[in-house]
């Protein structure tokens, strides 16, 4: 089997951005490659075009392309024709794309297409209840129809997305998203700095950081050892302009709780392990996710993770069981929970080793490989 995996970001010295989507196609893609797939990876919008070859995987990173008139379109051609030689010479069997911008409108193949719906801008702008764009919403809608095959990292992702482009719900496979538990190692979760809360995303208003930021005002003047520590990239600010919303954060942020918050800004991704063991919670009151990597991640380290409530943590989280679902704008809900685990280091190990046991049932890459390897054979035997 030959898969080709058509993405803008990926975790990769020589490819310029990663995220939450980059993380979970490598995660995937190491697992086809160890159980014998072969994998192409197609990665547009760079500075430079590159082939290369590394552990097992073959990449083909894509310079962006400027034109004097209609770049959205020629570009996708110029890419169309790019991997569609490489289908051909390669023997590449199937295409996965995200939805996230349409980059597939307009584009066609002589082998199956799959959108898997790492979140479109569609998606985001109606659960933040914000206007889109229509030229955003037309290329995502034309990708999506033009695709033969749907996969959705949680229930609710698929449901939405289906309803909001207007295709059959029962077309969606849902396939969460893995992880490789070897590479996620507590050995002393009862060992962790005392009231050190983490939040690891972008800052960005749809994350909910400043909700996190008046519950952190409230649990210092409760709690005044705690800390509260962000990792992430900086801003721009949707609602206000701003070019920074750690600065609008800031501004927020009570003198006492200013002293003890930190932002480490984006750092390596092994890093992000080391601080998230350190944490005593971590705290991602998202209002926009398809699923949300950082929080599988933190409960396979043993952390307590208080979330979101709303439908797609559903998938991750039994709350109060293996972590808490609380209503992002029900800050004296998350600061009565965090004062309470703070308190109750018992209870917070429990929870821990909690989301570790819901992380190897449902979320372990091993797993869910196959799931992704028989849903790909669905296709190629049609």
């Amino acid at each position: 089997m030959h898969i080709g995996f058509i993405t803008p970001e990926y975790p990769h010295p020589e490819v310029q951005k990663a995220a939450g989507m980059g993380t979970s196609i490598r995660n995937l893609v190491h697992a086809l490659v160890a159980k014998g797939v072969q994998v192409t990876l197609f990665v547009y919008g760079q500075q430079e075009s590159k082939v290369f070859q590394e552990e097992g995987v073959s990449f083909h990173l894509i310079a962006h392309k400027k034109y004097t008139a209609l770049g959205w379109f020629y570009y996708r051609k110029y890419l169309q024709r790019y991997i569609e030689n490489e289908v051909k010479q390669q023997a590449i069997q199937l295409l996965e794309a995200p939805d996230w911008t349409g980059i597939t409108a307009f584009m066609k193949f002589s082998v199956p297409l799959i959108i898997r719906f790492h979140g479109s801008d569609t998606y985001f702008c109606y659960l933040e209840k914000r206007p889109q764009k229509w030229k955003n919403r037309f290329f995502e809608k034309r990708a999506v129809l033009g695709a033969q095959g749907y996969i959705a990292p949680t229930t609710f992702a698929g449901l939405k997305s289906a309803q909001l482009f207007g295709i059959p719900p029962q077309k969606v496979t849902t396939l969460h998203y893995g992880l490789d538990l070897s590479l996620f190692q507590n050995s002393n979760p009862d060992t962790f700095e005392p009231f050190r809360i983490l939040n690891v995303g972008t800052l960005i208003r749809k994350k909910g950081v400043f909700q996190l930021v008046e519950m952190f005002n409230r649990i210092v003047a409760k709690q005044p050892k705690a800390t509260l520590y962000f990792i992430g990239g900086d801003s721009k600010d949707i609602q206000t302009g701003s070019h920074s919303t750690w600065k609008l954060l800031q501004a927020r942020l009570s003198p006492q709780a200013k002293l003890q918050t930190t932002y480490l800004g984006k750092i390596p991704y092994e890093e992000v392990q080391k601080e998230m063991v350190k944490a005593h919670l971590c705290i991602y009151p998202s209002m926009a996710e398809t699923l949300g990597m950082v929080t599988i991640e933190s409960m396979a380290l043993q952390k307590a993770v208080l979330n979101t409530n709303y439908g797609w943590a559903e998938d991750l989280i039994d709350d109060g069981v293996n972590g808490f679902l609380i209503d992002p704008n029900n800050i004296d809900g998350y600061v009565q929970t965090v004062l309470e685990l703070f308190e109750d280091s018992k209870k917070t190990l429990s929870i821990g080793k909690a989301a570790k046991l819901k992380v190897e049932t449902t979320f372990v890459v091993e797993k869910i490989v196959h799931q992704n390897i028989k849903y790909y054979q669905k296709w190629l035997s049609e």
